[in-house]
């Protein structure tokens, strides 16, 4: 866990205090338990590799969301081809969704996360400018928090214990149903 901190250091700003020497899915899933969604999400997106993390976010998403207007389906769309695919072209679309959508929606978040995933950030025309390291961690962690929000009290217990279940299994490289 303080390798992460030390590899991230806004991590520890945004994941709170933690345990020393606790190990990583163990804070992980003391969050959950706590029902400390913002500690476990943003945990979730450090400690996730970047590809693995825009993956989660897009499935966590979908569990999240019913209905995703057309703007918003487009962004996470494309996310999810780089996911299936992480080649420049589509990191390269998925960023200009992300430049296009709306910043209150968490779809917006999840191309910008695959758009951060490596390269530059600026279009062709401009001198390469590439994102921060935890650039795609921060923005899967913006998209969940967002889509939180919008989740009935009700449900949201249920919906974001089995969201967060699913980053452990990808963590642990365990096989994962589909969607």
């Amino acid at each position: 866990m303080q390798d992460l901190f030390e590899a991230y250091p806004m991590a520890k700003h945004e994941v709170g205090p933690a345990e020393s020497g606790l190990p990583s899915l163990d804070f992980l899933r003391a969050a959950i338990s706590k029902r400390d969604w913002s500690s476990a999400v943003s945990f979730c997106a450090y400690l996730l590799p970047r590809r693995v993390a825009v993956a989660w976010g897009c499935r966590a998403l979908r569990q999240m969301v019913d209905r995703f207007d057309p703007g918003a389906d487009r962004a996470i769309r494309f996310a999810e081809a780089w996911v299936e695919e992480p080649d420049e072209s589509r990191r390269s679309k998925a960023l200009a969704a992300g430049n296009a959508g709306d910043y209150n929606s968490p779809a917006t978040w999840l191309a910008f996360a695959a758009g951060f995933s490596g390269g530059s950030i600026l279009p062709p025309e401009y001198d390469p400018v590439e994102a921060k390291p935890e650039q795609t961690a921060k923005a899967v962690r913006a998209a969940i928090l967002i889509a939180l929000c919008g989740l009935a009290r009700d449900s949201r217990d249920r919906i974001m214990t089995t969201c967060l279940e699913d980053g452990i299994q990808l963590a642990r490289g365990e096989p994962r149903s589909p969607r």
